[in-house]
């Protein structure tokens, strides 16, 4: 019996779902003194703190070859699911190391997914992966199935500052400039073709809980999954956990820290949703 294995980089900030493993391959964030791997168990709190008083530079590393390599290694059907590759070379890193473990596994599968995502959008991804994965489809059912189901799924994110984002060039700076400043928060979404796409500004954490859920309503979400990360900001998320849950009735819905990944980019404070909307 062949093997499946479902494989992530380490902004989807989930290990297991439905029993099934999810193995992750770790970014890295930097500064010319730190070094965080995000596997798992890093100290985000220590990262958070260490980067709000940093003056110098930070960055982000991609997987290397060998952690996707070893997370490949005993795999004969291999599933894998990467952050966005517009802001990232994550998904260009898996294929090389994919092209690497199929000279020497020839009879192997793997086929890659640029999600054009991350974070919550991206665990629902890897889910769907391993609901599909687990029956009696096939490896190429799977993967179409799933990618045809990602036209089915949407990324928001209201985040109070983007200086991080900013220095990576990630986002303008005349953007990152109106942001944080007297309470001010930004409403982003995922653009389709994976970038940062802001759509409002926000005064006050009260009113992110309003304009997420309408955002949620504008994109088409009426009831579906919706997973929701936040970065030491619980409270808020789990508002917005029961305001969808008001709305929409008891929905699947998951409330959880980010990790290291998303709360580097996301920053204290910082929100995530990823959910299901109608085709």
């Amino acid at each position: 019996m062949k093997k499946r294995k479902y494989i992530v980089d380490s902004s989807c900030d989930t290990f297991v779902y439905q029993g099934v493993n999810i193995q992750s391959a770790p970014l890295v964030i930097s500064t010319e003194e730190n070094h965080w791997i995000d596997d798992g168990h890093m100290d985000v709190h220590h990262m958070l703190d260490t980067l709000e008083n940093h003056k110098g530079r930070s960055y982000t590393a991609c997987p290397s070859a060998e952690s996707w390599l070893n997370a490949f290694e005993g795999g004969d059907e291999i599933f894998v699911a990467t952050m966005t590759s517009a802001l990232s070379g994550t998904c260009n890193s898996a294929i090389a190391a994919r092209e690497i473990y199929l000279q020497e596994h020839p009879d192997a599968k793997i086929t890659v997914i640029d999600t054009l995502s991350t974070g919550p959008e991206l665990r629902l991804v890897v889910e769907k992966l391993v609901e599909l994965g687990e029956t009696d489809l096939t490896f190429d059912e799977v993967d179409a199935q799933v990618r045809e189901y990602m036209h089915q799924t949407r990324l928001f994110f209201a985040l109070g500052s983007l200086h991080n984002m900013g220095q990576n060039g990630r986002v303008n700076k005349v953007l990152v400039s109106a942001v944080g400043l007297l309470g001010i928060s930004i409403i982003a979404t995922a653009s389709e073709d994976g970038k940062v796409k802001p759509i409002f500004k926000c005064r006050g954490e009260k009113k992110i809980v309003k304009h997420m859920l309408e955002e949620l309503k504008a994109a088409g979400y009426a009831g579906g999954k919706a997973r929701i990360s936040h970065v030491e900001n619980e409270e808020i998320a789990r508002k917005l956990e029961i305001a969808v849950k008001e709305k929409y009735g008891d929905v699947d819905v998951t409330v959880y820290p980010a990790g290291g990944l998303c709360s580097y980019y996301g920053e204290r404070g910082g929100i995530l949703v990823g959910c299901e909307i109608n085709g």
